[in-house]
């Protein structure tokens, strides 16, 4: 199987890139559509390359020759690893779908060029492990929803508020690290700019109004594909979870506990629709956020799994609302639709998304939570307790919202207003997706165990004590983080 050893991870970030200059000079919206289509799908074949050929270098112990950022920059800048290998395809299928179930009444308003951009950057950041072009990336990462904000004539002064006081605490944050060296304990100069950096890109209470001001003012499908990648927790875990006390992750750790409790309980009296989804992912995202405060295999792995689940489920959700949204209007939950007579296949897809993003037994997201909550539970029980009850409001209002859109007195349209084959193929192969990962969890989870213990020996390096006395005592004398072995 040596003929996949190839520069696929260089040729993932780069095809976007190009495919963004072709698609802008396209003025047909049908034919940018169906290029966006067909470069997206490709990358997303590449980053699945990428994956495999991870663990074949891995195997053979092979020397990596097609490294070209090292030989061309002399240092490696993108790497796959345990940790970003899983989450690159899924990333590009995100952008795939969301691409090919993008409905016509919507094509003017969605950028294709924009989103092979937004893709590029994505991609980018999640094989970035260097801090400062991971830094970069991130800030690069918040254009492509401010410019379309702007070519819609939209409020944008909250978003821009709120990503400009990110990105400055975080360059401060590391700036403070850099000065103070990597091999001593950091101070609160260093460590809270990063804290709150963190917190604010993860939209944690009371930073989360930026979320419901995109959704809002920005097109379905951009929010989408900038909120469920989680790059957030990807910064975490490259620039806070390695180098950071085990104070700072219990401060992340509440924070984003409330949060999750906090947003679950909203999502239940929200009488719109698109507010729902917001507060969904802010109670989800924060529940990742949990998973990486816990320095345990068990809880981290659960958390990490959680990610890829959410990241999936959510989208699947999101994009079933977009669909909705596209023939009925801006959807309100104020009353009983009766939709499921024009739509049962977007009706069956809602409902598995959305229970898929709570953990629902037979689900992909179902494992990862039970190993988030057992950490949790073996770390400090209140925690565990906390986030059984966000997934269970969580999934009383995925329920609520289902019975509200599709159950009731049937709606009376004079068109059709059934799902398209692309929209079709697009959410049923989430939903195959997410019961196929719940019917066979293992591959999976062993990933995401091994990217855990790959992260807790980074920072076990630094903290030898590190989950292991939780009241946050550490070693007087850290050592250096170690370099990660499982890298391509």
């Amino acid at each position: 199987m040596s003929e996949l050893h190839f520069p696929w991870l260089e040729f993932s970030i780069a095809l976007p890139i190009l495919g963004a200059l072709i698609v802008s000079r396209l003025n047909e919206s049908f034919t940018a559509r169906k290029w966006t289509a067909v470069i997206s799908g490709i990358t997303l074949i590449s980053t699945i390359a990428a994956w495999e050929d991870l663990y074949l270098v891995h195997a053979t112990e092979a020397a990596d020759r097609w490294d070209l950022s090292s030989a061309l920059l002399g240092r490696r800048l993108l790497t796959i690893d345990e940790l970003s290998a899983p989450l690159l395809p899924m990333v590009a299928l995100l952008f795939f779908l969301t691409c090919m179930a993008t409905p016509r009444t919507k094509l003017r308003r969605f950028s294709f060029a924009w989103t092979l951009v937004a893709e590029a950057i994505a991609l980018a950041t999640l094989s970035c492990r260097e801090p400062w072009p991971l830094i970069t990336l991130l800030g690069l990462g918040i254009l492509p929803p401010y410019r379309e904000l702007r070519n819609r004539g939209r409020p944008s002064r909250v978003y821009v508020l709120h990503m400009l006081l990110f990105q400055s605490l975080l360059i401060i944050g590391w700036i403070g690290v850099e000065a103070e060296g990597s091999e001593q304990v950091h101070s609160l100069i260093a460590l809270v700019p990063l804290l709150l950096a963190i917190l604010i890109r993860s939209a944690v209470f009371p930073f989360h109004t930026w979320v419901l001001e995109l959704a809002e003012n920005n097109s379905f499908g951009t929010t989408l594909l900038f909120l469920t990648p989680l790059t957030c927790a990807y910064a975490a875990v490259r620039l806070v979870v390695p180098i950071s006390p085990d104070w700072v992750l219990r401060a992340m750790g509440v924070m984003s506990l409330f949060t999750a409790v906090y947003t679950a309980g909203l999502a239940l009296v929200q009488t719109d629709a698109r507010r729902l989804f917001c507060y969904l992912f802010l109670s989800h995202s924060a529940i990742v956020l949990v998973g990486m405060e816990m320095a345990t295999p068990i809880g981290l792995t659960g958390g990490l799994c959680v990610w890829l689940s959410t990241g999936l489920a959510l989208t699947g959700f999101g994009l079933t609302l977009r669909a909705l949204e596209a023939r009925f209007g801006r959807l309100t939950l104020c009353q009983h639709l009766g939709y499921y007579e024009h739509t049962p296949t977007l009706a069956m897809c809602f409902l598995i998304t959305g229970l898929a993003s709570v953990g629902f037994p037979g689900t992909i997201g179902f494992v990862g939570t039970e190993l988030l909550i057992d950490g949790a539970v073996g770390v400090y029980p209140s925690i565990g307790v906390m986030v059984v009850l966000a997934s269970a409001l969580n999934g009383i209002a995925v329920v609520r919202a289902y019975m509200l859109l599709f159950a009731g007195k049937p709606h009376e349209s004079t068109i059709s207003v059934r799902i398209s084959t692309r929209e079709r193929f697009a959410v049923l192969l989430l939903v195959f997706l997410l019961l196929g990962g719940g019917l066979l969890p293992g591959p999976g989870v062993q990933s995401r165990h091994h990217a855990a213990v790959e992260i807790l020996g980074s920072r076990a390096a630094l903290w030898p004590n590190a989950g292991q006395d939780f009241d946050g005592s550490v070693d007087s004398e850290p050592h250096a983080p170690a370099e990660s072995s499982h890298e391509h």
